[in-house]
């Protein structure tokens, strides 16, 4: 790792969000910083409060030497599966950054495939590596924008407070009111409620 050499390169982490959840994108940050670049506080974006979150993905935003973020869509995400919409939002970040990076950090235990640039996957990568967190803020706080911003389209499913995942009351308003247009329907349960849909229709 980059820490450990006497000869300084260009370090990109990367993270997403939005594996797990039954509604929404997956989200893919890419984040470069410089080797002398200090931003206190970063970690996992699990582990911090939405304010803390917004106040460090200001900074991220201000101090990073490139950053990119991408988005693979709830459609896509049923046409080739969650691990492979994964692997294309990270291709896609990682292609969008304004600089080349000489290695990236990936959060996990998978490379990307078909990007021709040193990798290495690590596990808790997020918790240990500020270029991954960094990345993980950034993809969590763009995200759950998102989903806040398209809650106004979709008001009965409360994604503004449940960001798409299948929280308690999330579920109950998928078996009253079945799936939207947001929702993974390779998920289940939203795959056993198909073809309802709000108002009665596939949606």
């Amino acid at each position: 790792m980059r820490r450990g050499s006497s000869k300084l390169k260009l370090v990109c982490g990367v993270d997403e969000v939005g594996r797990g959840p039954l509604a929404g994108p997956v989200v893919v940050a890419a984040v470069v910083l410089e080797d002398d670049i200090s931003i206190i506080g970063l970690t996992d974006s699990k582990l911090l409060s939405p304010a803390r979150r917004y106040k460090l993905v200001s900074e991220i935003l201000e101090k990073a030497a490139g950053y990119a973020i991408a988005g693979v869509s709830n459609f896509i995400i049923d046409k080739i599966n969650i691990l492979q919409a994964s692997f294309l939002a990270m291709r896609k970040a990682v292609e969008k950054l304004p600089l080349r990076p000489d290695v990236v950090y990936v959060d996990g235990k998978f490379k990307i495939p078909g990007i021709e640039i040193s990798q290495e996957a690590i596990i808790g990568g997020d918790k240990i590596v500020p270029e991954i967190s960094a990345a993980s803020i950034l993809a969590k706080v763009t995200r759950d924008a998102y989903m806040t911003e398209v809650a106004r389209m979709y008001p009965e499913y409360g994604f503004e407070r449940n960001k798409g995942y299948g929280t308690k009351e999330h579920i109950q308003i998928l078996q009253k009111l079945g799936p939207c247009r947001l929702h993974r329907r390779s998920f289940k349960p939203v795959s056993q409620l198909i073809p309802r849909g709000i108002n009665g229709r596939i949606a």
